[in-house]
Order: structure tokens, then C-alpha cells, then sequence
């Protein structure tokens, strides 16, 4: 078995979207000849905890934990927060905030805090891990972001230790939906370009998420990036009893709800539908699963469907897989961003795995559109296109009247993560010989 050290921010028993990735190549690296030895830290600042995914850390994983020292005691103080209060990612506040007192912490976190607040990390972990590798050698290292930081102890431990190093993108760096809102000085914005160029330029190998992230960190330096999407497992996707849909005509969306992914037009047009419609009035649940911005839930009151809103907090990822096999129509928001075309969120490809019909609002020609065209899974509409939305929801509304509300989906096997891990697996062979 070769080795692989992982160094990742995210880890079991973190929760939310940042470990699924390198927890399912975990899962099922060594049945393509890889050890994994995971890095992690041992109290990171984690949005959720989910206990129920460290049931797939395979048998005798080694995973080194080591403590981290974050700046967020003193950022929840200054806005006036518990010290067991999350900090959500990309701004994200279930109520109002205190406008002079967020600018100023995201003021101080984007300037000071570079890349990220996990900073303070890299120094005693490549302290720690330089010794570590002189008693456990590994023959290549792998380092994911965000938090970007991970990349940047991966960097320093391979130009120390002369070891291949492959750096995965979940996420870009500058090209980020929230990088504006960081409120960066033009002496920050420079460094984090700077630093971001070095990863690229450094790293022998890259991996990004979506064609189009690919495409943005060619236009910063010019290399072969490699694509390996997100993807489902299908060892989640058995069900030991049948399927119980919902009743009602539900409308579910799953994860994170943050204000650049507020569907104005899909509101107004659910709106429009209960006004006319009194079947559809009786009809439509509205599910909400995962954090949610008080802006969304202003805008949803502004247009009279509050009485429509089932809100559900962060469930353990087992059961968020049956809601959204049980749910009638799922729903796959799009930043509303300049990066829009590139984002692939990775519950599109759960999204796949259930079986249900996908309503989506984003680019009609980026990545999420081009792989729910490929699969027949659903249906996009662009952001501000009203009628495309009323068109889509009602075509859904009829057949589920009709009680045929279903999809046949094709072609998704290759977004299995085992399908995926072999792929990851074979770069991680290249990367290794070019290392060495």
C-alpha cells in the first residue's frame, strides 16, 4: 500500500458539506491501493456536528489530531454572541445582525486573518508533521480548502520533506461568492492573490470540482487542472423499506440558505400559484433543511408563504438522504455570484442519487445546468426568469396530481464516489510519479 497523508480542516465529527468529500475518497482509497493517514484538528470551529458519518471511517484509519487556536472567541465577543454559538459559513445569520459591529469582525477577519482564520495552524503543523514523516514516511501529500490554509502547510511540508503534493480545490480561493463582502484592503487582496498564485504554481498536481473553476484558475496560471466532481454513495442509496412520499406537494431544498441564494423568482411565482390556484394552495409544503438566513425568511413573509414553510435545523446526514427521497420535488439554488457558472454543489449529486425531480435556479449554461441536462434530472430556470419557474413547477404539479411525478434519470453511476475514488486514485498515481 502506498501512503497518503490528507491534511483537511474538516473531519467526523464535524458536520456539513466540507467533509463529505475526503471522508467518501477515505471511505474507499485502499481498494485502489492507497493508505490514508488523516490530519486534522483536534477543536476546529466546525458549523455542525454530525456523529453519525463516522460510521464510515474505515477500520484502523489513522487520524492525528492536533489543537488549534482560532480567533473566533474573540470575533463572537465583539458582536455579542455565546461562546457555543456556530459561525456559519459565508456570512450566514439566522437573525438580524448588528450592521456597525459586522463590518468591523468581517472587516478584521478578511484583513488580518489571511488566507483564513485557521492561520495560526500552519506553523505548529508543519512543526509537528516534519517530525512526524522522519518515523512515518508517506509517499505523497494531499491538502484540501477551503480553509485554505491546509494548502499552505502542504506546501511548506513538501518543499521541506521533497514530497509530491496534490491540492484540492472543494472551493476557489479569490474567486469565491463571498470574497467581495470581505471588505479587503488593496494590501490584503494583493497577499491573498499572491498566495493563492504560489498554491497554483507549486503544487505538482491540481484538482478542482467543475469545469468552469478549472477554466477560472487557468485565466491566474496556466496548467492541467483536473476535474473530479463531487458525487453520492451508493451505499446510502439502498433502503431497507420502501419509500413513503410525502402527501403534500413538497418543494425540499437541502443545506445552506444564504441571502445570494435567495430564489426571488421562484417565491412570486409560488405566490402567483396559491392566489389562483386553491388546489395548489392546499397542496404545497415548502421544506427547509439547514441553516437559513433571516433575509430568506423575510423575503419568503414578504410574498405570504410563510404558512407554507416546514423549517427543519441541521439533520444527520442519514437523515437528510431520506428526506430527500421522500420529498416530491427537490430544489438546487444557485449563488446568485459572479461564479455562478462554476458552482456544483455537492447535494446536486445526492440530489441524482434520490430519484426525485430537480427544480433549479442558476446559470442556464453552467456546470450544474450542463450535468442536469446530461442525467434528464430536472429542470433550470435563470435567476430572474419568472416564467421558465411557473412553467417548470406546473409541469411538476400536474404529474404529481396525476400521481406520476417521477424522473429517469441516466447516466449517474459515474458520479458514484467509488467511481470517483478510483479516478482520484489513478491522479493520485500520476501526481506521485511526477513527484518523483
Amino acid at each position: 500500500m502506498r501512503k497518503v497523508l490528507i491534511i483537511t480542516y474538516y473531519w467526523p465529527p464535524s458536520g456539513g458539506a466540507g467533509v463529505q468529500r475526503w471522508l467518501k475518497f477515505v471511505k474507499y482509497l485502499r481498494e485502489f491501493g492507497w493508505e490514508p493517514i488523516v490530519y486534522t484538528p483536534e477543536n476546529p470551529e466546525s458549523p455542525e456536528s454530525d456523529l453519525s458519518l463516522e460510521i464510515d471511517i474505515p477500520e484502523g484509519i489513522k487520524v492525528i489530531r492536533q489543537p488549534i487556536w482560532e480567533p473566533y472567541t474573540i470575533y463572537k465577543r465583539f458582536l455579542g454572541q455565546k461562546k457555543e454559538d456556530k459561525i456559519q459559513a459565508a456570512f450566514l445569520s439566522e437573525t438580524k445582525k448588528k450592521p456597525f459591529a459586522e463590518k468591523i469582525a468581517v472587516w478584521a477577519r478578511g484583513n488580518f486573518f489571511i488566507p483564513d482564520a485557521r492561520k495560526f495552524f500552519i506553523k505548529p503543523s508543519v512543526r509537528f508533521l516534519l517530525k512526524y514523516l522522519e518515523q512515518h514516511p508517506v509517499d505523497l501529500i494531499i491538502s484540501t480548502g477551503p480553509p485554505h490554509s491546509m494548502h499552505m502547510i502542504a506546501m511548506k511540508i513538501a518543499e521541506t520533506a521533497s514530497l509530491p503534493w496534490l491540492a484540492d480545490f472543494r472551493d476557489p480561493w479569490t474567486g469565491i461568492d463571498f470574497y467581495d463582502d470581505l471588505r479587503l484592503t488593496s494590501w490584503a487582496d494583493a497577499k491573498h492573490h499572491r498566495m493563492e498564485s504560489e498554491v497554483l504554481q507549486k503544487a505538482d498536481s491540481i484538482t478542482v470540482i467543475s469545469p468552469s473553476m478549472a477554466d477560472e484558475f487557468r485565466a491566474i496560471h496556466q496548467r492541467d487542472y483536473e476535474v473530479i466532481t463531487n458525487g453520492f454513495d451508493e451505499t446510502e442509496c439502498i433502503s431497507g423499506s420502501p419509500v413513503s412520499m410525502d402527501h403534500k406537494f413538497s418543494i425540499a431544498h437541502v443545506g445552506t440558505l444564504t441571502p445570494s441564494r435567495n430564489p426571488a423568482a421562484l417565491w412570486k411565482t409560488l405566490s402567483e400559484l396559491v392566489n389562483e390556484n386553491d388546489d395548489f394552495r392546499k397542496d404545497l409544503e415548502i421544506k427547509l433543511v439547514g441553516k437559513v438566513d433571516h433575509m430568506v425568511i423575510s423575503s419568503l413573509e414578504s410574498h405570504g408563504l410563510q404558512e407554507y414553510v416546514n423549517r427543519q435545523d441541521y439533520l444527520p446526514h442519514k437523515e437528510v438522504l431520506r428526506v430527500q427521497q421522500t420529498s416530491q420535488v427537490l430544489l438546487l439554488l444557485i449563488n446568485n455570484t459572479p461564479n455562478a457558472k462554476s458552482i456544483l454543489t455537492g447535494k446536486l449529486f445526492e440530489y441524482l442519487a434520490s430519484k426525485r425531480p430537480v427544480i433549479c435556479i442558476g446559470p442556464v449554461d453552467g456546470d450544474a445546468a450542463r450535468i442536469l441536462s446530461q442525467t434528464d434530472a430536472g429542470r433550470i430556470s435563470g435567476f430572474e426568469d419568472h416564467q421558465s419557474v411557473k412553467r417548470n413547477i406546473l409541469e411538476y404539479y400536474m404529474l404529481f396530481k396525476q400521481g406520476n411525478l417521477k424522473v429517469n434519470s441516466k447516466e449517474i453511476e459515474k458520479f458514484s464516489r467509488k467511481n470517483l475514488t478510483s479516478a482520484m486514485a489513478r491522479f493520485m498515481d500520476r501526481t506521485m510519479a511526477k513527484g518523483n
